[in-house]
């Protein structure tokens, strides 16, 4: 009689050990996860963009990640954060006389706005470690997430490094180049979140199929779009840093010229380029136009694409693109009004993120379906 090999020599049977079936992969959970941290640090741009527009960034004058989460409780504890404030050179230069409940208004802008960065920090905390210890994550995915959970770490650091830069001297408001770098590292991370959801929406096998389908020049066209669009806005964060935008409130001209004269007065002459708001709002006007222009032409060769959703991604595209550029126009006649710059740059994260969209789509198209009649 032949023997089973699951018996030993007894005759015992032996139970084999059943191997614990690999936890499927959580595409979708992951891209829900990834979009409400997209949500989030859009709202912290915005709430940023308030907080610099209040000037309000300079009225915590100290960086405890931990600590600081807590406001000040009660009149004593108020009275020293107000001190701490009236030390600062923006108090003394410009803030004098300064109540206690103008100094609270500026305070909780600024409160809230590191709150919020410190939610976003838990949110892809708590998020992560879900995933990971229920081994959901995709292969290949672990090192991707870490990445925007280092970058939400460095952009702490760098808002401390740009508030730092303005409790000294005679400063009166944090360093614009620094402000463009918190800014641009706000909008990295914005559009590295986008890339990650539009890539996990979709399987890894659909992707390796659509990749046989890319329009390359699309792709180059877009991606030239998203740098020029990347130095436009860190442009947009110099012309806020030092309020150009409320200089030269004309348009198309500058004060009827179209380069102002004043734009090389400084000394020495590099530091025109961050701190004359007249060559800053130049700059930041004739880039707009070149923007503009780069997109309207990848828009037209989107035009002669099979794709009907690549045609629709450009499309869109476009759309936002001749938004944003009358936003800006009105933001300029009007000397750059609270609620209209705010409107602005809200404009600047949706064209942004549809543009990084467009050329997603012309690097992996979704085949095209044929009806049948």
């Amino acid at each position: 009689m032949a023997r089973s090999i699951f018996e030993d020599v007894s005759g015992k049977k032996v139970d084999t050990p059943t191997p614990k079936p690999a936890r499927k992969s959580a595409r979708r959970g992951i891209a829900v996860w990834l979009m409400v941290l997209f949500s989030l640090v859009m709202a912290i741009i915005v709430v940023g963009g308030m907080t610099r527009l209040t000037d309000s960034g300079l009225s915590i004058t100290e960086w405890k990640p931990v600590t600081g989460a807590i406001p000040p409780l009660g009149e004593a504890a108020w009275m020293i954060a107000f001190d701490k404030y009236k030390a600062t050179p923006e108090y003394m230069l410009q803030n004098v006389g300064m109540s206690m409940s103008e100094f609270k208004g500026i305070f909780w802008w600024e409160w809230g706005h590191r709150l919020l960065g410190r939610f976003i920090g838990l949110v892809w905390f708590v998020g992560f470690v879900w995933f990971a210890v229920r081994r959901q994550i995709p292969k290949g995915w672990t090192g991707k997430l870490v990445i925007v959970g280092a970058l939400g770490g460095l952009q702490g650091a760098v808002g401390w490094w740009m508030v730092s830069s303005g409790l000294q001297g005679r400063m009166v408001d944090v360093a614009s180049y620094r402000l463009a770098i918190h800014l641009g590292l706000a909008f990295f991370i914005l559009g590295l979140i986008a890339w990650f959801v539009f890539e996990l929406r979709r399987e890894s096998g659909a992707l390796l199929q659509a990749r046989r389908r890319r329009e390359t020049g699309l792709m180059t066209l877009g991606t030239m779009l998203i740098i020029v669009l990347f130095v436009q806005i860190l442009l947009g964060a110099l012309v806020a840093g030092i309020d150009a935008g409320r200089s030269f409130p004309t348009w198309p001209s500058m004060a009827g010229e179209f380069l102002p004269s004043e734009s090389f007065d400084y000394e020495p002459i590099w530091t025109n380029f961050f701190e004359n708001p007249a060559l800053v709002q130049f700059n930041h006007r004739l880039l707009g136009y070149l923007a503009f222009l780069l997109g309207a032409f990848a828009w037209w060769r989107s035009r002669s694409s099979a794709m009907a959703g690549v045609r629709l991604r450009f499309n869109w595209m476009m759309v936002m693109m001749i938004g944003q550029m009358v936003l800006g126009i009105v933001t300029v006649i009007y000397a750059a009004p609270m609620n209209i710059a705010i409107i602005h740059q809200i404009g600047a994260v949706a064209l942004f993120v549809l543009t990084l969209q467009a050329r997603f789509e012309a690097a992996y198209p979704v085949e095209q379906k044929i009806s049948r009649k």
